[in-house]
């Protein structure tokens, strides 16, 4: 396993990506790699009270914050992941175990791959219709920086309203 998840029961959210990213993997942390925008705006949407650093991701929990990854044993660049790197049928077990309030893709990638659409553009950002249980879903824009062209704040900050 590349990064450990981050879960436990009664979380209010769960951020899911598709792998960790390469400095991520090198560095043992979630969204690690230079000018990745999770923590920074995790702090001004208001999730957390101020920006963490990237090795702190274990003390998301205090903010009722979880993580995990739909690729757990691979690491690197969505373009260089396989279709058989990804376990969604873990990650849904994972969630239906233990019933985080709301799960959010961390980009629309992560999302098609769930849903097991062809492609991105099937995907729209927001809340989704689809629940795992009584776990809502949500779509996020990427805060990768390789994603930076499709980034807007404010559908971060519209999922934060959601579990105030």
């Amino acid at each position: 396993m590349i990064l450990p998840d981050l879960l436990t029961n009664n979380l209010k959210i769960v951020f899911c990506g598709t792998a960790a990213g390469n400095k991520s993997a090198e560095r043992k942390a979630y969204y690690a790699g230079a000018g990745n925008l999770f923590y920074p705006t995790l702090a001004s949407c208001g999730f957390t009270p101020r920006i963490l650093k990237p090795d702190e991701f274990p003390n998301l929990l205090d903010y009722d914050i979880g993580l995990t990854d739909l690729v757990k044993h691979h690491f690197g660049m969505d373009k260089d992941l396989k279709q058989e790197h990804y376990d969604t049928k873990s990650f849904e077990q994972k969630i239906l175990q233990y019933q985080p309030q709301l799960v959010c893709f961390n980009g629309k990638e992560a999302a098609k791959v769930y849903f097991n659409l062809k492609y991105t553009k099937q995907v729209s950002y927001g809340l989704q219709d689809k629940t795992i249980g009584n776990t809502r879903l949500y779509v996020a824009p990427s805060t990768s920086l390789q994603a930076i062209a499709y980034w807007d704040e404010s559908i971060w900050q519209h999922l934060k309203k959601l579990i105030n």
